[in-house]
């Protein structure tokens, strides 16, 4: 990443902030593949480009300078598709709200579980990053507007009712 991009980005935890094998194995429970891309190497399957996390099937992405919400908000992704569906991935994976609504709730959960990380930090992240809801923040979604999220990821067995 060139010094002018670094310095416009917001502030957020990274992925060379963490233990990279922390983060290999809170995919691996979820049967994702954490691959770590060379700085400044184009990310296979980013959405959004450099430096955010790309996706090809049951593989996720990332370099140093990924941010770990990308990281996880892709992941998240892959989790929430019935294994068919992931195995057809690339780069784009959602072709629905609750989907996308879903993943947002469940990267906060696994940010949970990430040492060095936190629910939290992520929700954190996420605001200076510009993710937006309609309650201003991703504390206030996730606390008091998630309920729909929440019931989704139950129903489907990726999150204990």
């Amino acid at each position: 990443m060139n010094t002018a991009a670094a310095e416009a980005e917001p502030q957020v935890t990274r992925v060379g902030d963490i233990a990279f094998e922390d983060a290999a194995a809170l995919l691996a429970r979820h049967a994702l593949q954490l691959h770590h891309v060379a700085d400044d190497a184009p990310i296979p399957g980013s959405y959004w480009g450099e430096p955010e996390a790309g996706i090809i099937a049951s593989d996720v992405y990332v370099r140093n300078d990924t941010p770990v919400h990308s990281m996880l908000h892709e992941a998240c992704h892959l989790i929430v598709l019935p294994p068919e569906r992931r195995a057809l991935v690339h780069t784009d994976a959602t072709d629905s709200v609750p989907e996308e609504d879903a993943t947002c709730y469940l990267q906060i959960v696994l940010a949970g579980q990430l040492p060095g990380v936190g629910s939290a930090q992520l929700m954190a992240d996420m605001d200076a990053w510009g993710y937006t809801y309609r309650l201003g923040s991703t504390r206030a979604w996730f606390e008091q507007d998630a309920e729909d999220a929440k019931a989704w990821l139950i129903e489907r067995g990726l999150l204990a009712a």
